[in-house]
């Protein structure tokens, strides 16, 4: 398997919204700030960025050149920085200040440092079925659109081992099951549609049908070994 970024919900980004563990999400990256936390602890600056821990600030940004949003100041005409919710952490001040210290390197917006992965730009959901003890969980699994080198849109969607991590916190011995559907047993390097488990939500969407009334089914089949955990 090729070695690609993480792809994250905004579910799992959500979950880290605390000061000691705070995630953001915003054009199209997942970044984990707890270390900016730690090095500000204390600062006014942070508070912006807490108030938004766990959700997407892409509204912060301009998609085009990457950096904060800008606007002309009507009073001075100067060229600020826009931050509606007050300045926060590496953004300078609006005037010359004294206690600004202007070397700072890499903004933490732009300093891959920070970077865990990428948010998803598409979530699907299945069901996976424990035949074994008839016990059923749904799982919302990644599908990330993104430009290939050809600037072309491609998907990037998790692989079936990628799923079954995230399935181990709901069975610890997943890996000693085989994985399949429609009767035929998946290929765990290759993901789903690469497995023909289809995405239809979009045709589902066109007919006008619930989504989740047609959600495909994994079936776990035990091959009595508890040998992986």
């Amino acid at each position: 398997m090729t070695d690609r970024p993480k792809i994250f919900t905004p579910a799992e980004v959500a979950a880290h919204n605390t000061a000691e563990d705070l995630w953001v999400s915003f054009l199209g990256k997942v970044c984990d700030l707890t270390p900016l936390m730690n090095q500000y602890q204390g600062d006014a600056l942070l508070l912006p960025i807490m108030e938004c821990a766990g959700r997407d600030i892409s509204a912060w940004f301009d998609p085009e050149t990457k950096d904060v949003l800008k606007y002309v100041d009507p009073l001075t005409n100067c060229v600020r920085y826009y931050t509606p919710r007050g300045r926060f952490v590496h953004v300078p001040p609006a005037g010359p200040r004294s206690d600004w210290v202007s070397d700072i390197g890499q903004p933490w917006w732009r300093d891959k440092r920070y970077e865990v992965g990428l948010l998803t730009s598409k979530t699907r959901w299945i069901r996976v079925i424990n035949t074994l003890t008839s016990q059923e969980q749904r799982l919302q699994v990644t599908v990330h659109t993104h430009l290939n080198t050809a600037q072309q849109q491609v998907c990037s969607e998790e692989t079936l081992a990628e799923i079954l991590q995230r399935y181990l916190r709901y069975n610890s011995h997943a890996c000693s099951y085989t994985w399949k559907h429609s009767g035929v047993s998946l290929d765990m390097s290759r993901t789903l549609c690469e497995n023909n488990v289809l995405d239809d939500d979009h045709e589902l969407q066109r007919l006008r049908l619930d989504q989740n009334l047609f959600c495909p089914a994994l079936l776990l089949h035990f091959n009595d070994d508890l040998t992986e955990g």
